[in-house]
């Protein structure tokens, strides 16, 4: 592999073995100068194509073409909403298929998840059979975690 270019990274020399899965461990050059250990497979399989600097200058640009953050650059306060909730939690990701924010569906487990943080931990974070249950929890923890001024008793929402 020694002199092949993946993506931004060109492959230096071998640089030992993955102790856990016992794939070769590459040294790799990036475009921008940095130098890398990458695992083999993951390289040839274009999961990884660049130190990090890729990845950086994506979200860059994604930042720069979303009006809702730019005009928030520089002020963390402008990221939370008039409830102190963050801004990013209340709108739906382009990767959210279920069209719910904090509900998904789980192929492994055939199941809907609902799942909400509150203060940094997770205060409902459970599987259900179907996607209005998922949905009806969601809604629920919202009311009990971000619509009240008082102190939130956690045993009214069981957490799994």
């Amino acid at each position: 592999m020694t002199g092949k270019q993946y993506g931004r990274l060109t492959v230096i020399r071998q640089k030992g073995q993955d102790a856990k899965n016992a794939d070769l461990l590459w040294e790799c050059q990036c475009s921008c100068g940095n130098v890398v250990v990458v695992d083999g497979s993951r390289l040839r399989g274009g999961y990884v194509r660049s130190c990090g600097c890729l990845r950086r200058e994506l979200a860059r640009q994604r930042y720069v073409n979303n009006k809702d953050f730019t005009k928030n650059m520089g002020n963390a306060k402008n990221l939370r909403n008039e409830d102190g909730i963050m801004v990013s939690s209340l709108k739906e990701s382009p990767r959210n298929t279920s069209g719910v924010v904090g509900v998904s569906y789980d192929k492994a487990t055939d199941r809907w998840l609902a799942r909400l943080m509150y203060q940094g931990k997770y205060v409902l974070l459970k599987s259900f059979e179907t996607k209005s249950e998922a949905v009806a929890a969601r809604k629920q923890a919202e009311t009990i975690y971000w619509h009240r001024t008082s102190q939130v008793n956690e045993n009214e929402l069981q957490v799994n």
